[in-house]
């Protein structure tokens, strides 16, 4: 059983990965076409696209979270970059596009699912009042002897 879950964890992780790094990467260097969006969504994303730098710092973002979530490295880091880009998708598609949720529902639960794997890495982050450290006692800084004069 410690098998399949630890196999899962590992799908998981590696889907959400690979799903950031090539969509991340495939918007920032223009090869996929933009989906249509009408109403208030498309007046939503024609705001943020007019800022210049969201689109761009968005899918950077992604791509170097994906590539974290890959190769393995810095996984509780990218997991923390990632969670208000998660929330923002589902937000989004929840509020202004409800057609398109279900990637949004994807990267939500792959999400959750490494996080949970990794929760112990956020032990220390999810407590409320964390303990006090007690003040170590650093030592006396060493002096240098002054030679004396004979």
């Amino acid at each position: 059983m410690q098998k399949i879950i630890d196999k899962s964890y590992v799908l998981a992780r590696l889907g959400l990965g690979g799903m950031l790094f090539a969509f991340g990467l495939a918007s920032l260097l223009q090869l996929a076409p933009q989906p249509q969006l009408e109403g208030a969504a498309a007046q939503y994303m024609g705001g943020l696209a007019a800022a210049g730098y969201f689109f761009p710092l968005l899918k950077v973002t992604e791509v170097l979270v994906g590539l974290a979530l890959l190769t393995n490295r810095f996984v509780p880091l990218a997991l923390v970059v990632l969670a208000p880009i998660t929330l923002h998708i589902v937000a989004f598609h929840a509020a202004l596009a409800p057609a398109g949720i279900a990637p949004g529902l994807f990267i939500l639960a792959t999400h959750l699912a490494v996080a949970w794997e990794r929760r112990a890495a956020f032990e220390g982050v999810l407590q409320v009042r964390p303990p006090v450290a007690s003040p170590v006692a650093a030592p006396a800084p060493s002096r240098p002897a002054i030679a004396q004069a004979a």
